[in-house]
């Protein structure tokens, strides 16, 4: 699952490499759909492929956010938090009396804020995407416990939290979400001369600088992109939970740099797509929902998951090599 910049013969073989990948990511959830339905007589009853419709929609959101970011070679940690901290912002805002548009775009321009903030410290400040991200993580769960003194904030907007469980043409809303998501990403990364200037400040920041490519407001953009994206699983989740926790989405950070990462971006930058996390995210969605259904041990669904990502980053080191 990769898209690069680079031209010429020398491609070829990457291609294929990256054609191999992404069959190879389509049949092994396939395969686990196969093997669940032979497993267990739930896993294809319409009650559990919505509950893992829904379950996969959030957290492709977020690996949608995190791969803008991964592919300028740089790594987000904050997006758990921002979701956490989201909840209870729209939470606050509900309650407040605010309409539900307008307590759905304030809550977004948090997540711009929070982006563009990032970005000011990578490139202002000169700090690693690691550090800023993770003290952003550990500062935005303190924010949220202080302003809810450590409670829930609870929702009772019926028109907000009904969304969350509603379906449109007999999909789930938060899967249509995702649709809404990717359909302008995928404009925006591939067929947009922005999305060619993300991977190449991810491919050599000092030669997309020489080409003209304004690097520092790429980065600005990415990391925009991601804190919008966890902005706007903020909302969804509080839709779904009907409250406002700072605690909420704890992990989840993990949760989309993994499903970024088995949908082939490369960790190294310059390499990803839009369809790649997306697949990856339901890829752990259908693991952690199977393990549930066969009663396994949730330790399980951390080392499986774990596994892969070992499987899936030793590929990213084969495509690199023959590339």
């Amino acid at each position: 699952m990769a898209t690069n910049t680079t031209d010429g013969p020398a491609i070829a073989p990457r291609r294929k490499m990256n054609i191999f990948f992404s069959l190879t990511l389509i049949l092994l959830l396939l395969a686990l759909w196969v093997l669940l339905g032979f497993w267990t007589d739930k896993f294809w009853t319409p009650l559990n492929i919505t509950n893992l419709m829904r379950q996969g929609s959030m957290t492709a959101i977020l690996a949608l956010g995190q791969t803008f970011v991964i592919i300028t070679a740089g790594i987000d940690l904050s997006v758990g938090a921002i979701v956490g901290f989201c909840t209870v912002i729209i939470a606050w805002l509900l309650q407040a009396g605010f309409p539900v548009w307008a307590a759905v775009l304030i809550t977004l321009a948090f997540g711009v804020l929070i982006g563009a903030f990032h970005g000011f410290g990578i490139v202002r400040m000169g700090l690693p995407p690691f550090i800023i991200t993770l003290a952003t993580l550990t500062s935005l769960r303190g924010i949220g416990l202080l302003i809810t003194n450590g409670s829930t904030i609870n929702i009772v907007n019926d028109d907000f939290t009904n969304f969350a469980v509603s379906d449109f043409l007999g999909i789930p809303s938060l899967f249509w979400m995702v649709i809404v998501v990717a359909v302008p990403a995928f404009i925006f990364l591939h067929l947009s001369r922005w999305g060619r200037y993300l991977f190449a400040v991810g491919s050599n920041r000092e030669a997309a600088r020489l080409s003209g490519v304004n690097v520092t407001w790429m980065i600005y953009l990415a990391y925009i992109l991601s804190g919008t994206c966890a902005a706007f699983v903020g909302v969804l989740l509080a839709s779904r939970i009907a409250i406002g926790n700072a605690t909420q989405a704890d992990g989840w950070e993990l949760q989309a740099i993994a499903s970024s990462v088995i949908g082939g971006t490369s960790l190294f930058g310059a390499v990803g797509s839009v369809y790649g996390p997306l697949i990856g995210a339901f890829i752990l969605a259908t693991i952690n929902n199977g393990a549930n259904l066969l009663n396994l041990n949730s330790f399980w669904q951390r080392i499986i998951t774990g596994l892969l990502i070992i499987v899936i980053v030793y590929f990213d080191q084969l495509r690199r090599r023959r590339g």
